[in-house]
C-alpha cells in the first residue's frame, strides 16, 4: 500500500473540487524499468480514491504505436488527459513521489476544474505564444522547491497547445541530467537552449520562454 487510510481521507478532500473526468495514461514495462512498479501502484491507488479519475496502463513495448502517438520515449511515463481525451502535453517521466506527488494532484485539479490558476495577465501572455515550446523540468522527490517549477510549466502547457512540459526525475534519467548539465534541482530547460535555475515566479518563467523564442529568431 502506497496511500494509507489517513492520506486517503486527505486526498478525498483535496480532490473533491474535481468535477470533470481526468484520464491518466501510464506507460510501463516489467523489466529494466526503475520505479515502474511503484509508480503504477501509486497511480492505481490514487485513481481508486475519486471516481472522476480513470487510469489506463500501457506497455511501452507492446503498445508502441500508442507510445509514439503520445511521443513517449522513456518510462515510467505518466500523461494526463481531460474528459474528452485532449492531450495538453503534460508529462511525468519518473516516479511522481515525495514532493512531486503534490504536482500531480495540482495537475489533476487543474484538468478536473478547467482552471489554470495563473494570474489573468500572465495567462493572456502565455496564450499569445504562437511557436513551439518544449519545457523540461528536472526534479528529485526530495526537493521542496521542485513542484512550483513543475506546476508552472504544466500550467503553461494547459493553456497553450504550442507548449509541451515534462517533469523529469533527475536520478532516474542520469544520461539526460548529464546532457543538460543538471547540478541542482529544479532546473528547467526551454527549447534546448535556455536554462532556468530554481523555482522562479510565473512572470520570470514567461520571460525565459520569450527569451528562448528570441534566441531561435536570432
Amino acid at each position: 500500500m502506497y496511500i494509507d487510510d489517513k492520506l486517503k481521507e486527505e486526498l478525498q478532500k483535496i480532490l473533491s473540487v474535481v468535477i470533470k473526468d481526468v484520464k491518466i495514461v501510464f506507460f510501463t514495462q516489467e523489466l529494466e524499468c526503475q520505479y515502474c512498479r511503484e509508480t503504477r501502484g501509486i497511480l492505481t491507488e490514487l485513481a481508486a480514491i475519486n471516481d472522476k479519475l480513470h487510469l489506463e496502463v500501457k506497455n511501452f513495448i507492446n503498445d508502441k504505436s500508442e507510445a509514439e502517438k503520445y511521443g513517449v520515449d522513456k518510462i515510467p511515463a505518466t500523461i494526463l488527459l481531460d474528459e474528452y481525451g485532449k492531450d495538453y502535453g503534460i508529462r511525468y517521466y519518473g516516479i511522481p513521489s515525495g514532493y512531486e506527488f503534490a504536482s500531480l494532484l495540482e495537475d489533476i485539479k487543474m484538468l478536473g476544474t478547467g482552471e489554470s490558476g495563473l494570474p489573468l495577465e500572465i495567462e493572456e501572455e502565455v496564450k499569445k505564444i504562437d511557436r513551439t515550446v518544449h519545457m523540461q523540468v528536472f526534479v528529485t522527490p526530495t526537493c521542496p522547491y521542485c513542484p512550483q517549477a513543475v506546476i508552472t510549466a504544466h500550467k503553461f502547457a494547459f493553456i497553450n497547445d504550442n507548449i509541451k512540459s515534462d517533469m523529469i526525475e533527475a536520478t532516474e534519467f542520469p544520461h539526460l541530467s548529464q546532457k543538460y548539465n543538471v547540478r541542482g534541482v529544479p532546473r528547467t530547460i526551454i527549447n534546448e537552449n535556455t536554462f532556468l535555475e530554481g523555482a522562479a515566479p510565473e512572470y520570470m518563467v514567461l520571460e525565459k520562454v520569450k527569451e528562448a523564442l528570441n534566441t531561435i529568431i536570432a
